[in-house]
């Protein structure tokens, strides 16, 4: 009861769980979502709640107060709409914009004491830059697309019903672990662990890339602005990143090299509308799996982003320890070492040779010591199919 408590939305995602696993060792965490935990935190309540529906948000933080008091450490604001079609949805309206602006509103009428109110955006409400030119904080703002749209209109809900509480706003890069989890990053280790056709072709500038960060480093970031929480300005937005971008080449020649020992060739398509209507016939078509690469994605394939940490480095001695490049070992290790639970943690489908090689182990099955002649064999494998085929069956 000596404790203070801190408020997670969004608490059972991919951001938000082990935020919360991290913060229930020292704070009362209390989680919201509209999704059980499979493991919840055991030192971390976690209630259903709905962000879309103000009954079930107010029913939420009436449970808070009676539980934990009237004062919280800090609102850490995960939960968001999220949707990789790029199509437009009335879901990030109603999710993201109102679902934020309902929520602050709600802990000031309320009366709520907030310390603090972090908010997770995304790198990619800006403008896109050029190699060697990062992005800082105070860089234009263009989204490009309904995701970044959404965090951008969300920003300003939250400078409109703040009131006075603190708030921070990340701008996060692309965050991947040690298995991947990144939506862009799995699939494409998949399509050059496969050799996937449309892994040896791309139609962007090739030196341009996304700027990335490890999941364990965010994670760092919130301990830090929690605890930190009394120095730190009224509004202060962040940007969160590695300060390495790798370029989109260099990243396949790594995975190339990592995964099949040799060097891998990306071939640009310099004319976007043929690309553009190859990314529709693959899409309409689905000759061997439902592509990832979608037409819109091919009119961002040139944007780049890089970021300036400087901001979160001075105001809570922040800077990330990991880098993609050291940390895609650990990712092909993985995925050599089982390659079924590597697709299944990336919710990636399962590729009919891959089945034929590497048949499933039973549920709680130990690996025996064959498992080296697998790996070698799943690997020697792709390269069979590639030099018989041009690619996997």
């Amino acid at each position: 009861m000596d404790r203070e408590t801190v408020l997670i939305t969004g608490s059972n995602g991919y951001l938000g769980y082990v935020v919360a696993q991290r913060l229930s060792q020292r704070y009362n965490v209390v989680g919201f979502d509209r999704r059980a935990p499979s493991h919840p935190p055991p030192a971390a309540e976690c209630l259903y709640v709905d962000l879309t529906s103000e009954p079930s948000l107010r029913r939420g933080l009436e449970t808070v107060r009676e539980l934990h008091g009237s004062v919280l450490a800090s609102v850490l604001h995960f939960a968001a709409y999220y949707d990789f079609s790029g199509a437009p949805s009335p879901l990030y309206e109603k999710v993201t914009v109102r679902g934020t602006a309902r929520l602050l509103r709600l802990l000031r009428q309320m009366g709520f004491r907030v310390e603090q109110f972090i908010f997770s955006s995304t790198m990619l409400v800006h403008a896109p830059t050029t190699p060697g030119r990062p992005i800082a904080e105070d860089s234009p703002l263009q989204p490009t697309w309904a995701y970044p749209l959404s965090k951008v209109r969300t920003e300003q809900v939250i400078r409109q019903e703040r009131g006075d509480i603190p708030t921070v706003v990340l701008r996060i890069a692309g965050v991947y672990d040690d298995l991947g989890h990144s939506a862009p990053l799995p699939r494409q280790v998949q399509r050059i662990f496969e050799r996937d056709p449309t892994a040896y072709i791309f139609a962007g500038n090739p030196a341009h890339g996304q700027a990335m960060v490890h999941r364990e480093d965010v994670v760092d970031l919130y301990i830090r602005l929690v605890e930190q929480r009394s120095k730190l300005p009224p509004e202060l937005v962040l940007g969160v990143g590695e300060p390495e971008t790798l370029g989109y080449a260099e990243l396949q020649a790594l995975l190339g090299r990592l995964i099949h020992g040799d060097e891998w060739k990306t071939f640009v398509i310099p004319n976007k509308a043929l690309a553009k209507l190859g990314a529709w016939l693959m899409d309409a078509l689905r000759l061997w799996r439902i592509p990832f690469v979608k037409p819109w994605m091919i009119d961002r394939a040139d944007d780049h982003y890089e970021l300036d940490i400087t901001r979160a480095r001075m105001a809570v001695g922040w800077q990330p320890r990991r880098r993609l490049r050291e940390s895609l070992p650990k990712v092909v290790a993985a995925l050599r070492a089982d390659p079924w639970a590597w697709y299944r943690e990336n919710e990636l489908p399962i590729p009919a040779w891959l089945a034929e090689v590497a048949p499933q182990a039973p549920a709680g099955a130990v690996p025996g010591p064959q498992l080296e002649e697998l790996r070698d064999r799943i690997i020697s494998m792709t390269r069979q199919e590639h030099a018989e085929h041009g690619g996997p069956r």
